[in-house]
């Protein structure tokens, strides 16, 4: 059974797009590579049929993992009201740094580290610890390495 998956109404959007683009037009072309390959004759020292076959591998792999992730989405709006959510971009500063070092992520799905951002997944200890919480509040998780962390939440936007 897989577990759900958290995503932004924009993350959600954006994969399935990218789901119904491989299953259409990605399907398409890897199948017109493979046959112009042929086409070249002897296929077991032809590698531009080797190649598009490979393509045709990874991409139907890709397309199985989105529709899992699709299946399994769980779609949070992200909040406007200050409260830390799927899909805001938040802004911290690790306890003890002065405000100019602040870092500035995206809490949502790995899919979404194509926005410019840094992602963080809230299922990350950092991530779980953040949601729900909002500006001005002193934030600590168990980091990965067994420390124990703090963040203050300076600046909590929708993107």
């Amino acid at each position: 059974m897989s577990s759900t998956h958290p995503l932004s109404r924009a993350a959600y959007d954006r994969l399935k797009a990218e789901h119904e683009d491989l299953t259409t037009r990605g399907r398409i072309e890897i199948a017109e590579a493979i046959q112009r390959a042929r086409e070249l004759g002897d296929l077991s020292e032809n590698g531009d049929y080797q190649a598009a076959k490979d393509q045709q591998g990874h991409m139907e792999g890709r397309i199985r993992q989105l529709e899992s992730i699709l299946e399994n989405a769980e779609i949070i709006e992200a909040s406007d009201d200050g409260t830390i959510t799927v899909g805001n971009v938040v802004t911290i500063v690790y306890d003890g740094d002065s405000d100019d070092m602040a870092e500035t992520y995206l809490i949502d799905s790995v899919e979404q580290r194509s926005t410019g951002f840094d992602v963080i997944t809230p299922g990350s200890p950092l991530g779980a610890a953040l949601i729900g919480t909002s500006v001005g509040e002193l934030v600590e998780y168990d980091a990965p390495n067994g420390a124990k962390l703090a963040v203050k939440v300076i600046k909590v936007d929708t993107i």
